[in-house]
């Protein structure tokens, strides 16, 4: 019966003419029961974007901000309890970090106006933990007005950052309580600042000050943006824009923007995803075999938020730390060119200002890409070209082209069509292999070996219905050496070490010494169940007699950005042995190898 259903729709919607016309599916698509694999193909080629969702699509280039409390405290996660009055810019400069980030090619600014910490960069009625109590501008500033007001003296597009974890507010925990407080927050940022284009919500949902945690009512989040922004796309949580599934910049090579994964804000999406067996780290996210298994198919594109600096707040240890140039294009082509939008973070000083080393290296990418992408050797890839499975198409190169990028985009404003696809050049010695993959998407990069060619051919090997190929183009990208970077984040050579105990670990430097700081790095930046979390940190003269330095630590974000983190003393701090004790994220024992500690010397040696 459902397949007779099915039949009968396409042949109403063939009308006089007798042709087919392609149904439509706009963000969501439920299979029909017992629909074959056929009909489901048939069906996932017709799911398309929402207009907000095709316009951050067009986007491609979009900024973070992260800027609050945890810049004035050299943290990454505050614990709520910082107090206002150490937020205290000197030289706030909204138009500067816009007018950077304009210049580098970005097209959205996306303000964290509330972390973890509950800090708050607008003068909000919901709590006195925002600048209001601050004495920058004697209390009456408002980033997120600043910010907001750049945005559009600039022409930028304007998101907001709202941690639903807030652990500052007393009322976290009793959820209903939380869940109007947060609406009411919500509500200000969407209803005070103009449009807002995005709102980006993460997951984290730790505990509050009454060590409880909160169920989040998502629903009512969602209705409120719909009611008061209905043109912004909700991120992360959000059910218009998938978090890739990491925070390294790394997008997937075959990257579905119509996928199988359901919104984690759905009440049905715990039960979805696990019988499916994915999550947003997945691997396969829209196959052919994932829509065997599927019943409903959602068009949720992807997002990879990555940071130019090792940590998402400013550090003045970070100011020599800012990805180089090759590392930054390598993520732009594992971003943008794997069907994604590139969300990079780039956050401003205790100062207020976009410091000289990150806008320095975002002008050099800026110029990279121009120079990469100002010479398309393709002549005549903007034509429309609609195309089943099989069918292929030549592409004259101009004269004289030495290409190693190949560029590939689809009409995503008529669905995602691309199964396969292979790639060739015709060279001297004739037609031969350069690249191939699968998906395509919004924009696809290939690059390929230097080769020089006169013509490209493109064959799409298998696809959804006929696949919609808005533009091919070829071009040369310059090689970029790679900057090596030194780990500075330990003094003492290791071979004068003698591990006493591995659980916790205990470490014998060799002599006593007088340390500003250690440094936990997780072993080849990975993160791992059994990896440090939380934990306490203590030196001794003899080993014996032991003197807490920090009694509740925590390795903020260590699961999501797996990277070295350096924990700076109050103040001087003497001693022989050190001894690091932690937890995992699940609260289990930490397993902590000595290859993952460092020290730093108040008076490092020459």
């Amino acid at each position: 019966m459902k397949r007779l259903l099915y039949s009968l729709i396409l042949v109403a919607l063939a009308g006089c003419s007798g042709t087919p016309k392609e149904p439509t599916y706009v963000k969501h698509l439920a299979f029909p029961e017992g629909a074959t694999l056929d009909e489901k193909v048939d069906m996932a080629a017709c799911l398309v974007p929402s207009a907000p969702q095709l316009a951050w699509q067009q986007m491609e280039l979009t900024a973070f901000l992260h800027f609050g409390i945890n810049t004035f405290t050299d943290r990454e996660w505050g614990d709520g309890s910082e107090d206002p009055a150490l937020f205290n810019p000197t030289g706030l400069d909204a138009d500067q970090w816009v007018r950077t980030l304009k210049a580098a090619g970005f097209k959205m600014v996306i303000l964290t106006a509330k972390h973890h910490d509950g800090f708050c960069l607008w003068p909000t009625k919901t709590t006195r933990h925002s600048v209001a109590s601050s004495p920058w501008k004697q209390g009456k500033g408002d980033v997120v007005r600043e910010v907001r007001d750049a945005c559009e003296r600039h022409g930028m597009k304007f998101g907001v950052y709202l941690s639903p974890w807030d652990r500052n507010a007393d009322c976290y925990g009793d959820s209903p309580a939380y869940n109007r407080f947060f609406i009411e927050q919500l509500t200000e940022l969407l209803t005070n600042y103009g449009q807002v284009h995005e709102v980006w919500f993460d997951g984290a949902n730790g505990e509050g000050p009454n060590g409880k945690k909160q169920v989040y009512d998502w629903d009512a989040f969602y209705r409120t943006i719909r009611d008061l922004q209905p043109d912004a796309v909700t991120a992360i949580m959000g059910d218009d824009v998938r978090w890739v599934g990491n925070e390294k910049g790394l997008g997937r090579e075959t990257e579905w923007s119509a996928t199988v994964l359901t919104p984690g804000g759905y009440a049905r999406a715990g039960e979805n995803n696990a019988r499916l067996g994915i999550s947003n780290m997945a691997p396969d996210l829209g196959s052919r075999a994932m829509l065997e298994k599927a019943t409903e198919l959602f068009w949720y594109p992807s997002e990879v938020d990555v940071s130019i600096r090792p940590g998402w707040f400013y550090h003045a240890t970070e100011d020599a730390k800012v990805k180089s140039l090759k590392h930054l294009t390598d993520i732009y082509f594992q971003s943008v060119g794997y069907n994604s939008v590139l969300l990079l973070n780039i956050p401003p000083d205790r100062r207020g200002r976009i410091h000289a080393a990150d806008s320095t290296r975002l002008q050099e990418l800026a110029c990279y890409l121009d120079r990469t992408f100002a010479d398309d050797r393709v002549v005549g890839g903007d034509k429309p070209w609609r195309a089943a499975g099989g069918n292929e198409r030549v592409y004259k190169l101009k004269p004289g082209s030495r290409i190693n990028v190949v560029l590939l985009q689809e009409d995503i404003a008529r669905g995602q069509r691309v199964d396969s696809f292979v790639v060739e050049a015709r060279t001297a010695e004739g037609w031969q292999t350069i690249g191939e993959g699968k998906t395509v998407g919004y924009k696809r990069l290939l690059r390929v070996p230097d080769i020089e060619a006169s013509a490209l051919r493109i064959r799409l090997t298998q696809t959804r219905r006929e696949a919609n190929i808005s533009r091919v183009g070829a071009f040369y990208a310059e090689p970029v050496a790679e900057q090596t970077m030194v780990a500075e984040w330990n003094d003492l050579p290791r071979d004068t070490w003698k591990v006493v105990g591995t659980s916790p670990l205990v470490v014998d430097l060799g002599r006593n010494v007088a340390l500003s700081a250690f440094t936990y790095a997780p072993l080849n930046a990975e993160a791992r169940p059994d990896m440090a979390f939380r934990y306490r940190f203590a030196v001794s003269d003899d080993g014996t007699a032991w003197r807490e330095i920090i009694a509740n630590g925590e390795f903020s974000n260590i699961v999501n950005n797996p990277l070295p983190q350096t924990v700076a003393f109050t103040g001087e701090v003497s001693g022989r042995y050190v001894r690091l004790e932690a937890t995992s994220p699940e609260g289990s024992v930490a397993r902590i190898v000595p290859e993952e500690l460092g020290v730093t010397l108040v008076r490092p040696e020459s």
